[in-house]
């Protein structure tokens, strides 16, 4: 591992983030151009100490996972996350090279000002990268690990857990919508093995989706009314918003009510309560992700 590349390459990335594009205040007595290591440490999940022993150019040579975190938190692009890893002398994960591995920094930028309203980075393969704390509030948090069994259109059609999300009278439209929505990626990424495979699984593990699949209705979902069933809050009646990347890998998801109406009301609600479990005492349990 090359101490003093790491420290210096790490350096010059802090710098370059402005605090408004992570959401942090900027404040009148900022001395420095970028983020602070602190605040570094803190969007990476990591101790100040131990990211400061990174920039000095000391200490054990960090994990896959440790310079993943420092990735997002720097806001890397493809290349620049390949080159610490490089720097660092870790291999590169097997999904580190793919377009959906890490969400792209224009969409965590916009994604870092909806701090007011559910908001998620998926995949088109709707793989969850990243949540906004009222996305965590709202949905769950999102599976561990990587690769399409955290697509929740494959938890969706094999996890009967996962449709606890919406009420049971509409799942046949998000069946619909889901399969629809993943021909339309299918047939863009022709002979993709992501997706190849992801539709190989479902057609073997799902009647439901095979028929489905059958009927060849093609759509992006960019719009959706929906209703989410909410532990404490009940049933919560939202509109889906989708923004896509310029290469259509990802989309930037978020939630909105029209003000006046009692779904605008529950989702500021939600940013009090966050991810407390109000029903908990009642004896009822956080529902699945």
């Amino acid at each position: 591992m090359n101490h003093a590349e790491v420290a210096a390459f790490l350096k010059s990335r802090r710098d370059r983030v402005r605090p408004a594009d992570v959401g942090l205040p900027v404040g009148p007595r900022r001395r420095v151009p970028g983020l602070r290591r602190e605040e570094v440490a803190q969007l990476a999940g990591l101790s100040a100490d131990y990211y400061t022993e990174l920039e000095r150019g000391r200490g054990a040579q960090p994990s896959a996972q440790v310079l993943a975190a420092l990735a997002r938190a720097l806001r890397l692009g493809g290349d620049e996350r390949d080159h610490l890893f490089h720097l660092a002398d870790r291999p590169l994960p097997a999904e580190a090279s793919g377009p959906t591995a890490l969400a792209q920094p224009a969409l965590l930028g916009l994604l870092d000002r909806l701090t007011t309203t559910p908001a998620q980075v998926i995949s088109d393969l709707h793989e969850p990268l990243v949540q906004n704390p009222l996305a965590v509030a709202l949905l769950g948090e999102m599976p561990p690990g990587r690769g399409t069994g955290r697509s929740f259109v494959y938890r969706w059609f094999t996890d009967p857990t996962a449709r606890g999300l919406y009420p049971a009278e509409d799942h046949p439209h998000h069946s619909r919508v889901c399969t629809a929505d993943l021909r339309a990626v299918a047939a863009r990424r022709a002979k993709d093995p992501d997706v190849t495979g992801l539709v190989a699984t479902l057609l073997r593990r799902s009647t439901e989706f095979a028929e489905l699949w059958e009927q060849r209705e093609v759509a992006l979902r960019r719009t959706d009314h929906k209703r989410i069933v909410h532990p404490s809050l009940g049933v919560i009646e939202l509109d889906c918003h989708n923004l896509f990347s310029e290469d259509g890998r990802q989309r930037l998801l978020w939630f909105s009510a029209p003000p006046g109406t009692e779904g605008a009301a529950q989702l500021e609600l939600l940013s009090v309560i966050g991810t407390q479990d109000l029903s908990a005492a009642e004896g009822a349990g956080r529902r699945p992700s």
